[in-house]
């Protein structure tokens, strides 16, 4: 008997759409003659199943089910494709984990830790691993322009803490502008952090469970056509995103190790992107992504390719790791 498998997709934040065109590809490409699939849109004031036919059935949310023809349908799995809130952060596995519905993302707790970049990074550089020098702000606290530029100097980053897809981000490179970057990042986010400028090569690692093992794929290195690996960079085409990296044999090596250690000390399971920037011969890590992109142009699928994993088998090895 087929199993049925519910595609999460939307979200909360403003890559709703980005969530949405990676749910339909996953939806295009998962096995429909080994499973019953159903697209369910999650949005703030809707959780919906949409049909083939666009007709939208709700959810009900006291033990995930839907009806759409009088008759129950319960889930005996979820991928989950939402890209920030509250897919990404840690509610949506622990709603599932209440329901004891397994999905294929990792733990609530690692989703909640890895979406909170100012927390992932205090942990991980306790394990060694490299970071930019950073200060934090919550909204409401005193802004000290000095003592900020004195500790991450100039050029620097103004991040939102906890959004993802480059939303709420800008580079520095004048005191005078700092304030607006900051003001800019508190539209995404009531925390943000700031980051130093690191000056190198810019690489992307995909590390997901493969077939039982802890697998890292091929890096792409990052070209951006702007200032920085921006929204426009990222989803509009203006940057270059060449897979396999242009780096030495020992350095795809190093960063290939730091990126399994990562996926490994935090105790990630199903799908995570982590990025780094190379200065000195030495990976610095950015922030840790545990629901990439999954659209055909996204850096994860990309990389899947190069190493011989087709979307069909990269999100069949997901549901399958589920053990239905």
């Amino acid at each position: 008997m087929k199993k049925n498998i519910a595609i999460l997709m939307g979200g909360y934040s403003s890559e709703y759409e980005i969530s949405l065109q990676s749910g339909n590809v996953v939806y295009r490409h998962l096995n429909q003659e080994a499973y019953n699939l159903f697209r369910i849109h999650i949005f703030r004031d809707k959780w919906v199943y949409v049909n083939d036919n666009d007709e939208e059935f709700p959810v009900d949310r006291h033990d995930f089910s839907i009806s759409p023809k009088g008759e129950k349908i319960n889930f005996d799995g979820v991928f989950i494709a939402i890209h920030g809130s509250p897919g990404e952060d840690g509610y949506i596995q622990a709603y599932l984990d209440l329901l004891n519905i397994p999905h294929t993302s990792c733990d609530f707790y690692q989703a909640a830790l890895t979406f909170n970049k100012r927390d992932c990074l205090s942990v991980l550089r306790a394990y060694g691993i490299p970071c930019a020098t950073s200060y934090y702000l919550n909204e409401g606290d005193i802004i000290r322009a000095n003592e900020i530029t004195d500790k991450v100097g100039l050029p620097c980053f103004v991040k939102a803490n906890k959004a993802g897809s480059s939303f709420g981000i800008s580079k520095v490179s004048r005191e005078e502008d700092l304030l607006p970057a900051i003001e800019h990042a508190f539209k995404e986010d009531d925390e943000i952090i700031i980051e130093s400028f690191l000056d190198g090569t810019e690489v992307s690692v995909g590390v997901i469970q493969y077939k039982g093992e802890v697998t890292v794929l091929p890096l792409t290195e990052i070209v951006s056509e702007n200032d920085f690996f921006d929204y426009n960079a990222k989803y509009l085409g203006q940057s270059q995103e060449i897979t396999p990296a242009r780096l030495s044999e020992d350095m795809t090596a190093k960063v290939s190790d730091m990126a399994k250690k990562v996926y490994e000390t935090l105790k990630l399971k199903g799908f995570s992107r982590s990025e780094y920037i190379i200065v000195n011969d030495v990976p610095h890590l950015l922030e840790v992504n545990t629901i990439p992109g999954f659209t055909a142009e996204s850096i994860l699928p990309q990389q899947a390719r190069k190493a011989g994993i087709s979307l069909e088998e990269l999100f069949n090895n997901a549901i399958e790791a589920l053990r239905l």
